[in-house]
């Protein structure tokens, strides 16, 4: 009796980008902590490839650099671990994703709007 090879890995990629393909809101959670990670040096490159994740999982790089006025090349650098997108591009890739970048506060506790502008 001959058994046949199993194979056990299943690439981490892949099944993120299924998950995120499967629940929308997953996606955007997902996206917004991988987006927060842009503001620490050590862990930009985490946002960036969950960036490179959302955009396989909605279309594609391909398709997404095409909607974004850019080579795939270029998204493909942009979006790697010492990529440096622009600004241009982050709104872009967003877009074609049906995303768009917000703000908000980094520390609830910590805001404090002042009303002596006038």
């Amino acid at each position: 009796m001959t058994k046949k090879p199993v194979n056990a890995s299943v690439s981490h990629t892949d099944e993120t980008i299924k998950e995120l393909r499967a629940d929308r809101q997953f996606a955007v959670e997902y996206l917004k902590a991988a987006l927060a990670e842009l503001d620490d040096p050590d862990n930009r490159a985490a946002g960036l490839l969950a960036l490179r994740d959302v955009a396989e999982a909605y279309g594609g790089l391909g398709m997404v650099a095409a909607q974004a006025g850019i080579s795939r090349e270029a998204l493909y650098r942009s979006l790697s671990p010492k990529g440096n997108p622009t600004l241009k591009t982050l709104l872009a890739v967003l877009k074609s994703v049906g995303m768009r970048l917000s703000v908000e506060p980094e520390n609830l506790a910590q805001v404090h709007v002042s009303t002596d502008w006038v």
